[in-house]
Formats: C-alpha cells, structure tokens, sequence
C-alpha cells in the first residue's frame, strides 16, 4: 500500500488513525507538530499526509504551504483533518493546495475510506 504521515499534536488521534489504517497494510509515520513534519516530509517523501491545522510551533496551513510551493513534494497528497470548520477555514486549506479538507469530530472509517480511495485513484492512474 503506501506511506502516510500522521500529523496531529493529539496523541489520541494519531494512535486511532495509526491503528484504522496500518490494518488496511500502509506504513505509518507521525508527528506532533508542523515542524517535525516538514523534517519527515522531507526525508521519507510520503505518499500521503493527513495533517491537523491547529499545532504548535507550525501550524498545518503553513505546512501544506511548504509542501505544495516545493516542487520535489508538490506530488504528495494531503488531507487536512482538523477542528477548523468553517467555510472560509476549508476555502483557506483548499487554496493552498490541500487535496482533502475533513472535519473533525470524524469517524476512522471516513478516513479509511478517503485514504483507499486515493490509493484505487493512484494506482488506476498509473496503469497503462
């Protein structure tokens, strides 16, 4: 399957969401903040990165500008998976590049969901 990176700074979160999608056989890698994501970013280019909004240090706007303003990473996929509700937040997210805006409260199966359907997408488009 593949690479994903968990950015969240709740603990909680990252376990639940490890777990859903390990079981589905990807890789998982995580982060409790935007700085020690962009350092992951950089050194596994993931596939994918399911990345909260509200953190310390660097928050996930910031982030998914970054990742989508380098060329050597504006192919990752990002989820943005946050709190940050609001029209005008998922306009926000959307504009820099997030290919995914989910909300937060959600359910794993949402997110299991959304992920293998990027992977089917990915895989079909790289076929012959």
């Amino acid at each position: 399957m593949g690479k994903i990176l968990l950015v969240d700074d709740h603990p909680d979160i990252l376990r639940l969401l490890q777990i859903s999608l390990k079981s589905e056989g990807h890789t998982i890698l995580t982060a409790g903040d935007g700085a020690a994501a962009l350092e992951i970013i950089a050194q596994e280019h993931p596939d994918l990165v399911i990345l909260d909004v509200v953190m310390p240090q660097l928050d996930g706007y910031r982030v998914l500008n970054r990742v989508k303003t380098d060329p050597s990473l504006a192919d990752v996929t990002v989820v943005m998976l946050t709190v940050r509700d609001q029209p005008e937040d998922m306009a926000l997210g959307l504009d820099i590049g997030a290919d995914y805006y989910l909300t937060k409260p959600f359910r794993p199966t949402d997110v299991t969901s959304l992920v293998r359907r990027i992977f089917e997408t990915r895989s079909t488009s790289t076929q012959p």
